[in-house]
């Protein structure tokens, strides 16, 4: 698939450099709420933590170097998002989002913004035509997860950027599922990337966080600001956190597509599941555009049983080696219920219009042995099954 890079050396030393004080390999953390200056005027470079912090600068700098954009560092995926909005938008402006997106998002713009008079509308953008039909002469930013959050559905990115750009708005990607490792999103035309660092980036389940990368300096200032004046940046001990993470990222990034991709041929084959929804299969609707447009099928997958909703939730009470959790990308395999877990925020006739069904099963393949994943979800199928024989007789 596309998008080779020297990424794996680029994760270890891109943006780094040793402590200057103590030659430390290891960016430190500078754990400090202001900065002793020289003189009135005269500071090295820093002067409280909420405008500006020697780890928070170090993960930026990474962060920006793996895309060759600018990267600024937010305390949570949501608080990225919002900054990236608080930034670029204004009364009267409109916002057209994917309908199939993590429900966070759905929640921020439409009971948060549309409060100050952005509006928000929400289109399949993997249809181009939905797309360039759903433009107003107010619409100033264009949306998409992809792939999405829950249902792993795909935008064709170029496409999608040049229908922006003909309507003059920007183009953000939401890149949490893939990263820089399984996708370059500003390759393909985006103006703006994010990502929610909580997942894959960071991927230890151990902070939250979040990030917005541009190469339009002008949008950098403005991002700049927003982080500053509203005072959403990420603490010092999360950012050190994540810049240890990024280090194995391309590693773990291999290892959770190459498990994801065994566990999706082995469920597609179980006479249990009903559907499996990855990337990586040649079943796959956009099997094609995810050639195109990944290095490989993702971490990520869904799916659903024959027996629909009481299947599926039996399945996930019954798992033991995965971890019925609201979180993905981390080493650990988590299984979540989208409909009463992340997309809970949506109606529900809006979650089944999107295609996130009730029954909708969401797997973050870890970096356990394949073999176990597998064997952990056959004994979970065939304990729900038997539960669900008893329960009939």
């Amino acid at each position: 698939m596309s998008c080779e890079s020297p990424l794996h050396t680029h994760a270890v030393h891109a943006g780094l450099y040793p402590d200057p004080t103590t030659g430390a390999v290891i960016t430190p953390i500078y754990q400090t709420t202001t900065y002793a200056q020289e003189a009135v005027g005269q500071d090295k470079g820093f002067t409280y933590t909420r405008s500006g912090n020697p780890t928070v600068a170090a993960l930026q700098r990474q962060l920006g170097a793996l895309e060759d954009a600018t990267a600024l560092s937010f305390c949570t995926g949501m608080a990225a998002i919002s900054a990236l909005c608080l930034a670029l938008l204004e009364a009267g402006d409109h916002v057209l989002c994917s309908d199939v997106v993590y429900g966070g998002t759905v929640r921020v713009l439409r009971q948060v913004f549309e409060r100050f008079g952005v509006q928000a509308t929400f289109v399949d953008t993997s249809n181009i035509g939905a797309i360039r039909d759903a433009f107003r002469p107010e619409t100033k930013l264009l949306f998409i997860e992809s792939p999405a959050n829950p249902t792993l559905k795909l935008t064709d990115i170029a496409a999608a950027a040049s229908a922006a750009h003909d309507a003059g708005a920007w183009l953000a990607v939401d890149n949490t599922f893939l990263t820089a490792a399984g996708q370059l999103s500003f390759s393909f035309g985006a103006d703006i990337v994010l990502y929610s660092t909580t997942k894959y980036i960071e991927g230890h389940n151990t902070t939250v966080g979040g990030a917005v990368l541009a190469r339009d300096e002008a949008i950098v200032e403005k991002l700049r600001f927003v982080q500053n004046a509203v005072g959403i940046a990420q603490s010092p001990f999360d950012a050190w956190l994540t810049l240890r993470g990024i280090k194995t990222l391309p590693s773990r990034m291999d290892r959770h597509a190459k498990n994801a991709e065994e566990v999706a041929i082995h469920l597609e084959s179980h006479p249990k599941v009903a559907r499996v929804y990855y990337p990586g299969l040649p079943s796959f609707p956009q099997y094609d555009l995810a050639k195109r447009q990944q290095r490989d099928g993702g971490g990520m997958l869904a799916f659903e049983l024959v027996g629909g909703v009481e299947a599926g939730i039996r399945l996930m009470n019954a798992v033991k080696l995965c971890t019925l959790a609201e979180n993905l990308g981390a080493v650990e395999t988590l299984i979540t219920h989208p409909a009463s877990m992340t997309h809970g925020p949506i109606p529900a006739e809006e979650r089944r219009a999107a295609g996130i069904s009730d029954g909708l099963v969401r797997l973050s393949v870890g970096l356990e042995r394949a073999d176990d994943i597998i064997h952990d979800l056959n004994c979970a199928l065939s304990a729900s099954t038997t539960a669900s024989e008893k329960n009939t007789s």
